[in-house]
């Protein structure tokens, strides 16, 4: 009920926008109490890299802060990710996730490759 999409293979310094629409059977995203994204880099743990509130407060991981940028657009029930200046080291499956009701919904994962 969460698909992420927007992923792709980009040169360092470049940028991608990645989208996670969710499905009105799960409900409505301006509801929800936090939406995230996080990301996995290859035999690594998944990370939260940033978290957008019902309220709108964001936050962000240090090493994405100034780089990225979360958003909601309750309309279109969708969550964006900007990700501007990319580096190598951002490589990996971004996965987009939320909490309704004590069930925790994660997206498929989309995979963002950065080349040096």
């Amino acid at each position: 009920q969460l698909v992420e999409s927007g992923g792709g293979l980009v040169q360092a310094g470049g940028s991608l926008r990645l989208s996670c629409a969710a499905s009105r059977s799960i409900g409505s995203i301006g509801s929800f109490n936090t939406m995230g994204w996080y990301r996995q880099a290859p035999g690594k743990e998944r990370d939260l890299v940033a978290s957008i509130s019902r309220g709108g407060v964001t936050g962000y991981a240090d090493a994405v802060k100034g780089r990225f940028t979360i958003s909601r657009d309750n309309a279109r029930n969708t969550v964006y990710l900007q990700m501007n200046s990319l580096k190598p080291e951002d490589t990996g499956v971004y996965y987009c996730t939320t909490r309704v009701l004590l069930v925790d919904y994660w997206g498929q994962g989309t995979q963002v490759t950065v080349s040096s």
